[in-house]
């Protein structure tokens, strides 16, 4: 990977931490507590970058900060999207679902050739995709970005009113503005449904109690 193949800023390539994430070494043995239970290297610092993942016991050194856990999927390193999208843009990125859980996989997985039938693919790595994603993995949205692609971002946004669909990743502004505005007509036509009915000033002359005998 080259960062001269465009002239960006850390804040479009993403986070500081991504690049040390995406290249760590997990699921070894913990050099310092490799005599414990539950010893194994899963666990990822974002605030120390360091170049190898922690177990279970390095935890008590790292308390307040952010952590993420790597899992394994067919001998490939993912990471659940409810621990990741908190801290990166994960729209364009194909989603999977692995023991009830969705995930996102860190790197590219290369795919001799597409299955019959595919028409939509990893921009960069060729790995088959649903159509409506462009990437695999976050390290090949990583090199998607640097190829050039000025829509791409890691970097996640300040709160506005967009929102992002859980089930593609993909932005669903437009729909989610629809909605808005047709239940805006809706909330309108049930205030007007529920409007008091007008109030009779004829009747308001009559005594209450006092029984009117009908017209001969």
């Amino acid at each position: 990977m080259n960062d001269r193949l465009r002239n960006v800023s850390q804040d479009e390539i993403g986070p500081a931490w991504l690049k040390p994430l995406l290249k760590a070494n997990y699921f070894h043995t913990c050099t310092v507590h490799g005599d414990s239970n539950k010893s194994e290297c899963n666990m990822y610092c974002l605030d120390c970058m360091g170049s190898n993942a922690l177990c279970s016991y390095c935890l008590t050194n790292h308390k307040h900060h952010r952590l993420v856990q790597i899992r394994r999927s067919s001998y490939h390193n993912v990471v659940r999207v409810n621990e990741i999208q908190r801290y990166l843009d994960i729209s364009c990125i194909q989603t999977y679902i692995i023991n009830s859980a969705k995930i996102v996989f860190l790197n590219e997985r290369p795919q001799p050739r597409p299955g019959k039938g595919v028409t939509n693919t990893c921009e960069i790595c060729g790995r088959s995709l649903l159509d409506t994603f462009r990437f695999c993995s976050l390290g090949c949205k990583l090199n998607g970005i640097r190829r050039g692609d000025e829509e791409l971002i890691f970097t996640l946004k300040a709160k506005t009113n967009e929102y992002w669909d859980d089930e593609s990743s993909t932005p669903k502004k437009k729909q989610r503005r629809d909605e808005k505005v047709t239940f805006g007509f809706r909330h309108l036509n049930i205030e007007a449904y529920n409007t008091p009915p007008i109030y009779n000033h004829n009747n308001s002359n009559r005594r209450k109690g006092i029984p009117h005998r009908a017209p001969f």
